[in-house]
């Protein structure tokens, strides 16, 4: 299960990203990930590969399974998205760390904007042979890292302003974000 932030809030900020995008006129695309037919996880015609009610019930205007963490490896979404003419993706969902580091990262190569919602997604946390990390701590990274190339992080509620509002949130820079921490290590010192 994801654990932070918790679940329970979070696929309700999914949802209310949905209607408000669907309210606003932006297409939205539902995004299901499948596993192997062997696997334990996401595996076809279990719980675990079943699209959530709140997102499942909900209109969109598109439909993707992927097997892969990418949304873009091996499926159609690449050519839908270019076809609508949508330059700028909106990412909520599920998990932070995995396929939306994956979309989003993608997404920039691609020549797409990208913005991310950090309340309307989570993490697990991780132990291996490498380290561990708390779901907190994967998530809150994520954040940072997107928000200072890759996309700009806002929460549902921000984004839907910005969507009222006709403007769109700013990402940063690398240097501009690694300054603020040099200037921010040098005020504790």
């Amino acid at each position: 299960p994801i654990e932070h932030p918790p679940f329970a809030q979070t696929v309700q900020n999914v949802a209310r990203a949905m209607d408000a995008a669907r309210a606003a006129g932006i297409k939205v695309v539902v995004i299901r990930n499948l596993g192997t037919p062997t696997g334990s996880v996401f595996r076809p015609g279990t719980h675990g590969a079943e699209l959530h009610p709140e997102i499942g019930r909900r209109p969109r205007d598109h439909y993707v399974e992927k097997t892969l963490p990418s949304p873009f490896a091996n499926t159609d979404l690449e050519f839908w998205l270019r076809s609508n003419g949508i330059e700028t993706l909106t990412i909520a969902g599920y998990m932070t760390h995995n396929c939306d580091l994956s979309a989003v990262i993608q997404a920039v190569h691609m020549g797409f904007g990208v913005e991310f919602l950090d309340d309307a997604s989570g993490s697990l946390g991780y132990e291996n042979s490498a380290g561990r990390a708390s779901a907190e701590e994967i998530h809150r990274v994520m954040r940072v890292v997107f928000q200072s190339r890759f996309a700009a992080v806002v929460t549902t509620s921000q984004w839907i302003e910005h969507i009222k509002a006709g403007t769109a949130p700013e990402r940063d820079t690398p240097y501009a974000s690694n300054q603020r921490a040099i200037t921010a290590r040098k005020s504790a010192a």
